[in-house]
């Protein structure tokens, strides 16, 4: 069970039917940073986490701005100077989308990971 990319499902096929919120079942808290990244780069908006007893949920507010997102299995590796070879392979366009990496220095977008000059594994897409 990928509960990243049952999280993301949901959010795509949400987003589709035009929906203003939806939930996502079961949380996790690697899908938590990465709905964290998708949040500060104006994909969604608010972020709420509820604690049923079991794993919890995911209350996410949609903005209409996502076309489309996966999880990225298996998940490669990268280094610094790769990460244009995996834009090409997942993103539309060269300015368009967001890669999320999981980094040592914790879960980031690819253009943050560039910056910091860290490479780290590759775990998810959105545009």
């Amino acid at each position: 069970m990928d509960t990243i990319a049952n999280g993301l499902t949901t959010i795509v096929n949400n987003e589709m039917r035009n929906k203003r919120e939806c939930i996502i079942s079961p949380a996790s808290k690697l899908l938590g940073r990465i709905l964290r990244v998708m949040q500060l780069n104006g994909y969604i908006g608010e972020l709420e986490f509820i604690d049923d007893g079991r794993s919890g949920k995911f209350k996410v507010q949609l903005l209409g701005r996502i076309n489309k997102c996966g999880a990225i299995r298996p998940r490669f590796s990268v280094k610094v100077h790769e990460f244009e070879e995996w834009e090409k392979k997942f993103l539309p366009s060269r300015d368009i989308g967001l890669l999320i990496v999981s980094t040592p220095k914790g879960v980031m977008s690819h253009k943050e990971a560039k910056e910091k000059k860290i490479g780290g594994r590759l775990l998810a897409f959105v545009y």
